[in-house]
Formats: C-alpha cells, sequence, structure tokens
C-alpha cells in the first residue's frame, strides 16, 4: 500500500458485497472486497460496484462497508510500575 495514498487520508476499506447467484436468484453469496479508499465518498469502491453492475451477472442485494485509518497519531500512555534493578 502507498504510503503517499495513506498520507492523503486514504482508508484501508472493506466492503462486504452480498449478490444473488445467476443461476439461483433466491440464494444469496458473500464477496469481500478490500482496497485504499477515501470515506465516506469511497469513489474507488463506487468505481468497482459500477464495473461490477456492468460486467458481473450477480446483481447487488447489498454492500456493508467498514474503513480504518492505517496510520494513526500516536498515544502516551503513562507507566504503570517504576522497577529498578541493582
Amino acid at each position: 500500500m502507498s504510503l503517499v495514498r495513506q498520507l492523503q487520508n486514504y482508508r484501508l476499506t472493506t466492503a462486504e458485497i452480498l449478490y444473488h447467484l445467476p443461476d439461483h436468484p433466491a440464494l444469496l453469496q458473500t464477496y469481500i472486497w478490500q482496497d485504499l479508499d477515501i470515506a465516506p465518498q469511497y469513489p474507488v469502491l463506487h468505481k468497482f460496484l459500477e464495473f461490477w453492475k456492468r460486467e458481473i451477472e450477480g446483481n447487488l442485494h447489498s454492500v456493508r462497508v467498514a474503513s480504518a485509518r492505517l496510520i494513526n497519531p500516536g498515544k502516551v500512555r503513562h507507566a504503570e510500575a517504576l522497577l529498578h534493578l541493582h
């Protein structure tokens, strides 16, 4: 993953895509998609979903999205104990 993209506020985005099987429309199948994307617009995910609608036979049922920053500010904690060794 590109450090430059991460510094431009791209986040690791995971989408759980449920779609109808082409031969058995009553059955749902799961596909997991993951890439760097910008929240909350998700242009990369939208581009992939447009590709899906255009090129793949399985009709989309639902898409569930989660994202997390990969670069976070450092955290400061206080020490709980101070030990001395002789």
